[in-house]
């Protein structure tokens, strides 16, 4: 059974700042590094157990894929995939949790 690939707008914009920063020096990289990240992404309907499981979390159910040098890190379940971040692997992944996850 296909999962549904369910983008959070915190992940839209993450990699439209992503692809935006390439654009300076190549609009076809950006936008070939956008059609890799969403095809990744997109595996995911028939292949959610593909990635790894998170160091960080220890869960069997937040899983990342490397795209680059970039996590996409998602939460699955019976039916859908949840895209829950998309950073650089050189980032610390708990500092940015905390800044995502605190009340504005």
């Amino acid at each position: 059974m296909a999962r549904q690939v369910i983008w959070t707008e915190v992940v839209w914009n993450d990699l439209e700042a992503v692809a935006e920063y390439i654009t300076k020096d190549s609009a076809y990289y950006a936008a070939a590094f956008v059609h890799e990240v969403r095809e990744a992404a997109r595996s995911l309907t028939h292949l959610a157990a593909r990635g790894r499981v998170v160091p960080e979390f220890r869960d069997p159910h937040i899983r990342e894929l490397f795209v680059r040098d970039y996590r996409l890190i998602y939460q699955t379940d019976q039916r859908r995939v949840h895209v829950l971040a998309f950073i650089h692997g050189a980032r610390d992944l708990w500092t940015l949790w905390d800044r995502e996850k605190r009340p504005q």
